[in-house]
């Protein structure tokens, strides 16, 4: 696959989401980074500002996510509008990977953990590394597989790139390394 006809889609954000980009630039990616009026980003390239009717069109309720993600997240503007364009990011990918952790339940940790549900009800190719595991692990339809000596590869031009904004070094390396496998 061509670098040059390839869409990094992101939002930005400092940690696993400002990497993606650097890597994407890097390699001559392409990068759309959905955000909204705001919002705190790093990456500037690409940047797609979401108004508030597009906001609207990628809504979810709060309760639902909650019981999807064995958690309670509360309501607020700002959570609201970061799960918002995380639909824009996997609705606009065809292969979803993140960096984060993988719960005991099969849920992402973190507000990134929206990303991979939806991505799972989407039915999308879908990895995650698991920065305190120290490795990739690809969902396959009911439970998390480790990929073992089989690290994903980018084979969409229209792919996502997300994750926890606590990037730890060996996330880094992982992204690093997907974009070199990639497009090398």
């Amino acid at each position: 696959m061509k670098p040059a006809d390839s869409i990094l889609f992101s939002g930005g954000a400092p940690g696993a989401e400002a990497r993606f980009g650097d890597c994407a630039e890097r390699h001559g990616v392409e990068e759309v980074n959905f955000t909204f009026d705001g919002h705190r980003i790093e990456r500037h390239r690409g940047v797609r500002v979401l108004n508030h009717e597009e906001l609207v069109a990628g809504d979810v309720s709060l309760a639902y996510v909650s019981r999807l993600m064995n958690r309670r997240y509360t309501e607020g503007p700002t959570l609201r509008k970061i799960l918002q364009t995380l639909w824009y990011q996997v609705n606009n990918g065809q292969e979803i990977y993140v960096i984060g952790a993988i719960q005991d339940d099969q849920t992402v940790r973190g507000g990134t953990g929206w990303g991979a549900e939806f991505a799972k009800l989407c039915n999308k190719p879908l990895y995650v590394f698991d920065q305190d595991k120290n490795s990739w692990f690809v969902w396959t339809g009911d439970l998390w597989t480790p990929a073992g000596e089989t690290e994903p590869v980018i084979t969409h031009p229209h792919f996502t790139g997300t994750g926890t904004r606590t990037l730890t070094e060996n996330g880094a390396r992982a992204i690093e390394a997907l974009f070199d496998r990639s497009f090398a």
